[in-house]
């Protein structure tokens, strides 16, 4: 009735507002009844209803995935071959399945299990040191890299190195400096007790960067695969380096980003505070370290010379 044309000259349809107001019915009982008209039919959405209703494209659904030659099929296939037959479309046919638990099971890339301890700080300088690269932008030289050298006790920088390109040459440079500094020379075997953790990319794992290990006497130490977390000292450091300096940041040129990021590294290592070293800085927790292992060491010289006499 609520479609019916009005018998003036203007024929307008009386909508359902004036007829429930009309009859005194409530108009939310309407549309609950045509509501569930829609659902049985299966015509939820507003407009056209489809060529195929949904019972019988879902029976054609499975008879197709039933005959097929095949296994795991996903809906795209199916609806190429449906749409030979029918006038369907690809996302109804997506729909349909995904409703009635019709697709084909995800292929889930598998990974061997992880055997990382989530401990990787030493107990001491100069154990084991962490390396990783990162890049970043310039306006007049584009994509840079910023390689650096952290060690797993206090989370010092001890080298770092900006460039143009991240070759395995440019990630060797704050490795080198590190061992300058941490061993005052740079020679053969000078750091035989080092491990280096990195990951397994391309620059690491090249013959240049391996050599280069071997003749200092350092031990190799790569990551996990799928467990960036093994480099987590170096991959902390980087993401506080990014928080800090490199996003917001509008770099001119590399010699512009090299200053900024010299500026942070040296105020990173004197002030910066880490939870994990109770709140001390790189540095800080360093000199505390070397104090407390200098007075062990007279305390132990002077009982023995105590003994002695």
């Amino acid at each position: 009735m609520s479609r019916q044309r009005s018998p003036g000259k203007h024929g307008r349809t009386f909508g359902v507002k004036p007829i429930c107001e009309l009859l005194a019915f409530p108009r939310s009982s309407v549309y609950e009844y045509l509501k569930r008209q829609q659902e049985q039919i299966g015509a939820l959405k507003r407009g056209k209803l489809p060529i195929v209703p949904d019972q019988e494209l879902l029976q054609a659904i499975k008879h197709d995935l039933d005959t097929s030659s095949f296994v795991g099929e996903g809906h795209r296939k199916v609806w190429a071959r449906l749409r030979k037959k029918m006038v369907v479309g690809r996302n109804r046919v997506l729909k349909i399945m995904r409703e009635n638990n019709l697709l084909s099971p995800s292929r889930v890339r598998t990974r061997p299990p992880s055997v990382h301890t989530a401990c990787i700080a030493t107990d001491a300088p100069n154990l084991m040191w962490g390396t990783d690269g990162s890049k970043f932008y310039t306006i007049e030289q584009g994509w840079c890299w910023i390689f650096a050298v952290i060690d797993h006790f206090n989370s010092e920088v001890l080298g770092w190195h900006v460039s143009k390109y991240g070759d395995r040459f440019e990630a060797l440079e704050p490795l080198r400096q590190a061992v300058k500094v941490e061993y005052g020379r740079y020679e053969a075997n000078i750091a035989t007790s080092l491990k280096l953790r990195m990951d397994n990319g391309s620059v690491y794992t090249s013959g240049t960067f391996e050599d280069e290990l071997e003749f200092l006497g350092i031990e190799a130490s790569f990551t996990m695969p799928y467990s960036p977390e093994s480099n987590g000292i170096a991959e902390r450091y980087f993401r506080t380096l990014k928080e800090q300096v490199i996003w917001g940041s509008v770099f001119q040129n590399l010699q512009e980003a090299q200053e900024a990021i010299s500026r942070f590294t040296e105020l990173y290592n004197e002030e910066w505070l880490l939870q994990r070293l109770s709140y001390q800085s790189p540095r800080e927790a360093k000199r505390r370290y070397n104090f407390h292992r200098t007075a062990n060491v007279n305390s132990t010289d002077l009982v023995s010379n105590q003994l002695v006499a």
